[in-house]
């Protein structure tokens, strides 16, 4: 009997998926729980094991093409079949969608078979939605964004699953396009009027030979964010120079015998981790985010650690942070790093955050000017460490020096109060207690 490979469902929020990458192809044989393909959703990347043992037979989607949750996505063929469960078939109507027909209206009408992603007629899902415009299907971040923009979710064509609004969707509402499957209008339209030029940039034009790559759908996402995130927020940055001297000799000495004792490498990210948490404990405006003209302050300091992969940035999650010692957070950079590199991740180990560290100082950067990750108010960016002249007492000296750069939404924080949170960490950075390991 066949087994059907399903787009799987990562997160209560995710209604669709993109099948990046196959690790297979058609007529290789996959033991079960063997990796067979790569996947991209609006929260993480993930490998995807084979629920079965078998030849792989038909791969129904291709790379780079986004469907719908619970969607065939490719077929097995093998003895270990029958013990499998099926997913629901490409011909198969859809499952009906949670929320329930409200009484007195009809019941929505059943997707055409074949159409990847299931999609509703937009004539059909917009006769509902008038009438019903809280039940527009959209993920938390759209409908935050939605309320930010003071946005009525039933104009914006939805081209998800189901007619779902998707963070594309309501980016592309916002920026006066129209949704990619949206249908085109076949009359002219009317010239624009001398006194309302267009904002549209114009197409780009280049001279000479020319190579067009489509994005991968992390890139997109990643794009899409930081677009959302510059529009959303008012990004001042502040820079300081801190002394690492002592914290460096620390890590020196101590490295051996922590790797040794805990199993760890001793790197400099724990360290900014905590000298992050008490400041932000003294200054929680820093952990806040807004919630249109209110200010919602995180009990909670989850600090998101950006990773740098291959295939663009992801920012796994410390939760907790704040109750976690030394070694503890060690251990959580290791781990989320880890599972990033290795696409083990899971939906919650990158939501939640309250806080997020960059560090551009790996490849050798001195400092940028980090875009905020949403909705969170600041994000920190640590640059190279590296020894250079200093005065220290009239005299010059040689000393390991790094800047830290905070970029922060004007909104909310002050340039005192980011001033003053720097501050407090530069001190504890500059003052360090060996002890603490």
């Amino acid at each position: 009997m066949p087994t059907n490979v399903i787009m799987p469902q990562m997160g209560e929020s995710i209604a669709e998926g993109t099948v990046t990458k196959w690790l297979k192809k058609v007529g290789d044989y996959v033991e079960r729980d063997e990796p067979l393909l790569e996947i991209s959703t609006d929260k993480v990347d993930a490998e995807i094991p084979s629920p079965a043992a078998g030849v792989l037979s038909k791969i129904l989607v291709k790379e780079n093409e986004t469907v719908a949750v619970n969607a065939v996505v490719a077929v097995l063929d093998g003895e270990e079949a029958a013990a499998a469960p099926a997913g629901p078939s490409r011909a198969e109507p859809r499952p009906a969608a949670r929320e329930s027909t409200p009484p007195g209206l009809p019941a929505a009408p059943v997707s055409e078979p074949g159409l990847i992603g299931g999609g509703a007629r937009p004539g059909a899902r917009a006769a509902a939605t008038a009438a019903h415009p809280e039940k527009v299907r959209s993920s938390p971040l759209v409908r935050r964004i939605a309320r930010e923009h003071n946005v009525d979710l039933t104009r914006v064509q939805g081209t998800g699953f189901g007619g779902r609004v998707s963070k594309k969707d309501i980016l592309a509402y916002l920026s006066g396009q129209p949704t990619p499957s949206a249908p085109q209008p076949q009359a002219m339209p009317a010239a624009p009027a001398v006194s309302e030029p267009s904002l549209a940039p114009p197409p780009a034009a280049f001279a000479g030979p020319a190579e067009v790559v489509p994005m991968s759908p992390m890139r997109r996402q990643i794009a899409e964010h930081m677009v959302a995130s510059k529009r959303t927020s008012a990004h001042v940055t502040t820079v300081f120079e801190v002394e690492m001297t002592r914290i460096s000799e620390t890590r020196a000495r101590q490295a051996e015998e922590f790797e040794r004792r805990c199993g760890l490498k001793l790197t400099y990210t724990p360290f900014f981790v905590r000298a992050a948490v008490e400041a932000i404990k003294e200054m929680p405006v820093l952990n806040s985010s807004v919630d249109g003209s209110n200010i919602v302050y995180r009990r909670e300091i989850n600090i998101g650690i950006a990773v740098a992969l291959e295939t663009g940035l992801i920012v796994p999650v410390i939760k907790r942070a704040d109750e976690k010692n030394f070694l503890g957070v060690a251990r959580a950079v290791q781990e989320l790093a880890e599972r990033a590199r290795t696409k083990r991740l899971s939906v919650d180990d990158v939501q939640g955050g309250t806080f997020t560290i960059t560090n551009p100082g790996v490849f050798g950067s001195l400092f940028g000017t980090p875009i905020i990750n949403q909705p969170q108010v600041a994000i920190l960016g640590v640059g190279v460490i590296e020894k250079r002249a200093v005065v220290r007492a009239d005299a010059i000296a040689i000393r390991s020096m790094v800047y830290l750069a905070l970029s922060f939404d004007h909104r909310i924080i002050d340039g005192a109060v980011a001033d003053q949170f720097m501050g407090r960490m530069k001190h504890r950075l500059e003052s360090w207690d060996e002890a603490v390991l």
